[in-house]
């Protein structure tokens, strides 16, 4: 079932214009420029793509970590894998807050007003060196029609792919509509304007579907809500926090919470492919 709003947005859409098709990065070559985004996992529980818009922050959507009874997921059962490829990932970093609007709700059918708040912030234990990997930058959509994804998904869970070419097919108010090649485990991918010297993040994947025979996705503006984020972990709020091991010896992290390096490291081959991927 589809929302009043969303089917307003989707009854204004343009036709679908002919899309790139998606290129599997995988080795340090190919994700160059693409070093910030990375699989969010869930112990036990799937994942979603994130991006790196911090040293210490990483931008993913909020659906990703609040379950649809309101628990938070515990920020400790989240890992954030930057380049994952075929069990090798640039960085992995531990999470250590986890912070999303409280007004947000976890809603199926989606209500348009939820597409705003679905966003969410991820604090690591340590900041990942610029040196290492440089955040993307947020910032508003421009005017054009033409947009890049850079996503993991069900199915292609192992490796980064990126659409180089997808568009805006809709338009209101804070929301964006695109016909990316999105699915299952894309949420909260980044939705990059690429006219600039370096990609910026305008958007991320929230929810989507089909409409008459063609994939949809929906995202939304992103710098007041980022902002009003990270306002909160600044003041100390945070919708999940992990525990400090009562017997830590290691280092400080940017939370004031002891926390182990970022480090790269081989993965197993393992992996979950079902973090929700909405249906407006």
């Amino acid at each position: 079932m589809k929302s009043l709003a969303l089917l307003l947005l989707l009854a204004g859409m343009a036709t679908a214009q002919e899309n790139s098709g998606l290129v599997e990065l995988v080795t340090r070559e190919e994700l160059r420029g693409f070093e910030p985004v990375g699989r969010v996992d869930i112990a036990d529980g799937g994942f979603c793509t994130g991006a790196l818009i911090a040293p210490d922050l990483v931008l993913t959507a909020g659906h990703c970590v609040l379950d649809r009874d309101g628990v938070p997921v515990a920020a400790d059962r989240i890992t954030f894998r930057a380049g994952l490829a075929y069990g090798t990932a640039l960085v992995e970093a531990a999470v250590v807050r986890t912070i999303v609007d409280p007004a947000y709700r976890n809603l199926d059918p989606v209500p348009v007003e939820m597409i705003d708040l679905d966003v969410a912030l991820l604090q690591l234990a340590e900041p990942i060196p610029s040196a290492l990997i440089s955040p993307f930058a947020v910032a508003r959509p421009a005017n054009g029609d033409e947009v890049s994804v850079v996503s993991y998904a069900e199915g292609r869970e192992e490796a980064l792919s990126w659409q180089r070419v997808c568009k805006v097919i809709g338009r209101e108010e804070r929301q964006i509509a695109v016909d990316c090649d999105v699915t299952h485990g894309s949420s909260g991918a980044p939705v990059l304007d690429r006219s600039g010297y370096r990609a910026k993040i305008v958007s991320i994947i929230s929810a989507g579907g089909e409409w008459d025979g063609q994939t949809v996705s929906f995202g939304m503006e992103l710098p007041e809500q980022v902002d009003r984020l990270k306002a909160a972990l600044r003041s100390g709020k945070a919708t999940s926090e992990a525990a400090a091991p009562a017997d830590s010896g290691v280092g400080t992290g940017v939370t004031g919470m002891p926390g182990k390096p970022p480090k790269r490291i081989t993965l197993g081959s393992g992996g979950s492919g079902g973090a929700k991927f909405l249906s407006p």
